[in-house]
């Protein structure tokens, strides 16, 4: 999340993102990124090795509200889905989820 800035491209947020390690790639959400809606919605942040497939240009603009997501587990065995919320702003990123991830699910 602490990547994400107003005006920041499609293109600049894929390259400066964290790049999932090989062993999680067959199991990674194919989106980094998406808008909020009642399912994903515009704009799509591919991760960076997919961006040359997928990714479409576009610019990350005040007034979005974001799903930064994140799917990783190895292909024999369990995995973990978080994801917050954000609003972008003229000026920063605001964390609008509230809930906590429990503790006992992070290890």
């Amino acid at each position: 999340m602490p990547i994400l800035k107003p005006h920041m491209s499609f293109r600049d947020y894929a390259n400066a993102a964290w790049d999932i390690p090989g062993k999680y790639n067959a199991r990674r959400y194919y989106l980094s990124v998406h808008g909020s809606g009642m399912t994903g919605e515009y704009p799509y942040l591919y991760h960076h090795g997919d961006f040359p497939d997928a990714g479409y240009d576009g610019e990350i603009l005040p007034g979005m509200t974001l799903c930064v997501e994140s799917v990783i587990g190895a292909e024999a065995g369990e995995g973990a889905k978080l994801e917050q919320q954000v609003l972008i702003t003229e000026t920063d990123v605001e964390l609008l989820s509230e809930f906590p991830f429990e503790a006992a699910l992070m290890a």
